[in-house]
Parts: C-alpha cells; sequence; structure tokens
C-alpha cells in the first residue's frame, strides 16, 4: 500500500539503522534499490539531520556518475529512498580482486570520478567522504559515487570546521582541525584513490591512528617505480599537504595525464543543475507509456518528483546501464563546437613540464594553451603574490593596526581589535577627573582565511564573527588602506 509502484524483492543489505531491498518499477519493468529509514532507529537527532541533508542533496545532483535518487516516500514509521540500482559493488572490492589497475583501465575510471566530483563542486556540494568504499560500479565498469552522508554545501566566504571522513583519505588539514573551503579535501581524497587505483594499496597507512595522521600530515608516502612519468607527477600534485598549492581539479582536466584516451563527454566540464538539457527520446517513450508528453517537460523543467519524472529517469539510467550510452544525454549540448579546441589544447601539451617531480612546492604559470575558466565574482582580495608573502603582508598590516591574532594554520588567523572610546556627550560636558570618565570598548573579532581560486591566484577572505558591522567595516577600510590596495 506504501509502495503501490514498486514490487519488492530481496534484501540487498542492512545496516545500523537502515535495511536496502531490491525491487522492481512496475511502469518500466526495470530495477530499482530502495533504502528503508526506520524513524525509531534515527531518533537521535544527528543522525536524523544528515539524513535529511543526503536526501536533499542528492535530490538536486543530476550527473550520470552519482547515484540517482528518483523520489522518497515518506510514513510515520519509516522513509523510503527509492534509488538507482547499481550491481557489480564497490569500487573496493575491484581493486583488492585486481590488484593494480593499469594505467589505462585507472585513467577512465578516474576521469569518470573528477567529473561528478566537479560537478558536485559546481553546485556547491562538497562530499567529505570520498573512498572506494563509497564509488560503485556498474555492469559495464563505469563508476557510481554514493554515500553523501557526510556532504554539505559550501557557502561563499563560510569555511568548515569539522573533521570527518575515513582517517586513510582525509587531507591533512581535516585531522589537523583546521578550517578548510571544501574542494580541497576532495581533491586530497581522489588523490588517495587514484594510487590506490594505480598501485593496489594505499599510500598513508598505519594500524596506530596516531602514526597514521603523523604521515598524512608530513606527506610521507613512496612512488612505486611501475607508474608512468606523467602519474607519478599528477599523485604528488594531488597529495600536497599544503592545501593552498594543491592542484585543483581544472588544473587536473589540463595535465597530460588525465587527457589521454578521455570519452568524448568527459572531455569539458559537467553542466550546472540550471542548465542541464532533457533527451527527447527518453521523453518520447516515455508518452509511448501514458505518460503527458506536457506533464513530463514542466516536472521536468521544475524538478517536481512524481511518476512521470521517476519514469523518465529510470528509463533514461537503463539506456545507459544497457548500453553505456553516457555520451547521449545532458553532455552532449556542451560538447557542440567545444570539442574540438579541448583536443587542440591537449595537444599542445607535448612539451608540459611536470613540477612536482623537479619541487613539490614550486608552481610553474604557464601552460600554453588552456581551458577558459568562468568568469565569477569572489568577495575578497585577490592577489598573484606567494602565499607566503601575502600573509607576510597581512601581518604587518594588522600589526600596525594593533590587531591581536591566533594563527589556526597557515593561512588562517582569528583576529580581535578592541577600540577603546569615550562615552561623554560633548566637550562641554567633559568630566574633568579622568578616573570618572566613562570607558565604553568595542571589540571586534573576525577570521582571515587564504585559500587558492585558480592557477597563481589567491582570495584572502574576510569574514565578521562579532562586533558592529559598521566598525567592521571601517576597520576593513584601514586594513586594506595598509596593505595598500586603498
Amino acid at each position: 500500500m506504501v509502495l503501490p509502484n514498486y514490487k519488492i524483492g530481496k534484501t540487498l543489505g542492512h545496516g545500523s539503522f537502515a535495511t536496502v531491498k531490491l525491487a522492481d518499477h512496475v511502469v518500466t519493468g526495470h530495477k530499482v534499490a530502495i533504502k528503508i529509514l526506520n524513524r525509531v532507529k534515527i531518533k537521535d537527532i544527528k543522525v536524523y539531520e544528515t539524513v535529511q541533508r543526503e536526501i536533499k542533496i542528492l535530490r538536486f545532483l543530476m550527473h550520470p556518475h552519482i547515484i540517482r535518487q528518483y523520489e522518497v516516500i515518506e510514513t510515520p514509521d519509516d522513509i523510503y529512498v527509492v534509488m538507482e540500482y547499481v550491481k557489480s559493488g564497490e569500487l573496493f572490492d575491484y581493486i583488492v580482486q585486481k590488484g593494480r589497475l593499469q594505467e589505462d583501465e585507472g585513467r577512465l575510471l578516474f576521469q569518470q570520478i573528477i567529473s561528478g566530483v566537479e560537478y558536485c563542486h559546481r553546485n556547491k556540494v562538497v562530499h567529505r567522504d570520498l573512498k572506494p568504499e563509497n564509488i560503485l560500479l556498474d555492469s559495464k565498469r563505469n563508476i557510481k559515487i554514493v554515500d553523501f552522508g557526510l556532504s554539505n554545501v559550501m557557502q561563499d566566504g563560510h569555511f568548515f570546521k569539522t573533521s570527518c571522513g575515513s582517517p586513510n583519505y582525509a587531507a591533512p588539514e581535516v585531522i589537523s582541525g583546521k578550517p578548510y573551503a571544501g574542494p580541497e579535501v576532495d581533491i586530497w581524497s581522489c588523490g588517495v584513490i587514484l594510487y590506490a587505483l594505480l598501485c593496489g594499496r594505499l599510500p598513508f597507512d598505519d594500524e596506530n591512528i596516531p602514526n597514521l595522521f603523523n604521515k598524512i600530515k608530513r606527506g610521507e608516502y613512496t612512488l612505486p617505480d611501475h607508474l608512468s612519468y606523467a602519474a607519478r607527477d599528477l599523485i604528488p600534485r594531488m597529495l600536497m599537504v599544503d592545501p593552498i598549492v594543491r592542484i585543483s581539479i581544472p588544473e587536473i582536466r589540463q595535465h597530460p595525464w588525465f587527457n589521454i584516451h578521455i570519452p568524448r563527454y568527459l572531455a569539458v566540464p559537467p553542466l550546472d543543475i540550471s542548465a542541464q538539457k532533457f533527451d527527447e527520446e527518453i521523453i518520447q517513450e516515455a508518452v509511448s507509456i501514458g505518460f503527458d508528453r506536457k506533464e513530463i517537460v514542466e516536472s521536468l523543467s521544475n524538478r517536481i518528483q512524481n511518476e512521470a519524472t521517476v519514469t523518465y529517469y529510470i528509463l533514461l539510467d537503463n539506456r545507459r546501464r544497457v548500453h553505456g550510452d553516457y555520451s547521449q544525454s545532458k553532455f552532449k549540448d556542451t560538447l557542440d563546437g567545444t570539442f574540438d579546441s579541448t583536443l587542440h589544447m591537449a595537444a599542445s601539451q607535448v612539451g608540459y613540464s611536470f613540477p612536482a617531480l623537479v619541487d613539490n612546492h614550486r608552481r610553474t604559470t604557464g601552460l600554453g594553451s588552456r581551458i577558459k575558466v568562468d568568469k565569477k565574482w569572489t568577495l575578497g582580495l585577490q592577489s598573484q603574490a606567494h602565499p607566503r608573502e601575502i600573509m607576510n603582508d597581512v601581518f604587518k598590516a594588522l600589526q600596525n593596526l594593533k590587531v591581536f591574532w591566533k594563527k589556526i594554520g597557515d593561512y588562517n588567523i582569528k583576529c580581535r581589535w578592541v577600540r577603546i572610546h569615550n562615552n561623554n556627550i560633548s566637550e562641554d560636558n567633559m568630566i574633568e577627573d579622568d578616573e570618572c570618565a566613562i570607558i565604553s570598548p568595542t571589540v571586534i573579532k573576525f577570521e582571515l582565511q587564504l585559500y587558492k581560486v585558480s592557477e597563481g591566484k589567491y582570495l584572502l577572505d574576510i569574514q565578521r564573527v562579532d562586533g558592529p558591522q559598521f566598525i567592521f567595516l571601517d576597520l576593513c577600510v584601514a586594513f586594506l588602506t595598509e596593505l595598500g590596495v586603498m
């Protein structure tokens, strides 16, 4: 009665507060997975919030390499999450079974992972728990990123401070409790995954957790000799301990190792949610089943969850599974007129230099032909100087303004500024006895964070924590004046 559109089958797995069932979608006959969450078992507020956040995030993510959430049905006792069924199991088991993968096979899986992670970041979602156990393989060995329970939505000017994820895949700044923007920690995890794909083992591993954390903080690992020259460059650039100099996804896309044999639909960044197109053939197939075309198009455009949209996405995903047809979907429109230039970009990098093999702390700025980065507004102070030079100027400016600070990380500081002023109304009313004067201190607390926005460009973010807004703005003006930018 609760799930009239599904025929429930065998149990696929059990969790601490959920059961996953295999089911057939009655209208299309295709298989889905249904996660059944018992409300009593998730009554703990933290677990409930995690479940709700994952449901909300997955509802808006539409990418061929991210698990699809078709619909959510709630009752007083349970929450039923209907999801895409992926048959072949975890990437972790595949690596254990095969050992290290050949670079061509590992590269294709990595290209799909990066495309999915990039799509998340473009839509302001950071996963925070990327690992082979949270990546599934379908029958054609294409990947699906799953388990967004620890993911969160990024907000401009705000930084995460939650230490979460799996220790072996967590970035140094995460296990150290330092603030982080989000994308850089996913890139670190992707670097660990790439190492595992090509080496058959983890770069950082130790039964003793403190020893493991020390290795991660120092970036202590070895690169096997069997890796190609290009792979030996890319992995260290992803596993930079300093997040400021860690490679970004646009830079990964430009790397020669990444661009070898890249499928056409992965050769360009994925579309944002708002720009995605709908597949006309799938719409016609849904119409032939009995749905009204106008209802389907309107529901898809307005992101309404109903039988029509559920049927559309189940049909779309089934075609991909059966035919491996990832190029014939929302990515098709992005390729017109852009693929030739992408090929030209990759071909022009024959003379590409490999900075990670020369010096892990030195970055190159000239790669010849580059993909143009979308222009976006940013709030903060941008600079092309070296991060250490920027921070030195920041400290000098704060010292001149008599601002107290505490270093949270190499590029993150908490600041406190006290303004003491006299509350007397006018000079005529001045109290001659200094001991009787009313002293009213105003305290401004703010945080400074430097992070990387693109190759060779850094953004200094200034965020008020406490204190009057207008006095904070006055302080910002004085700070920028000290830096010589006003």
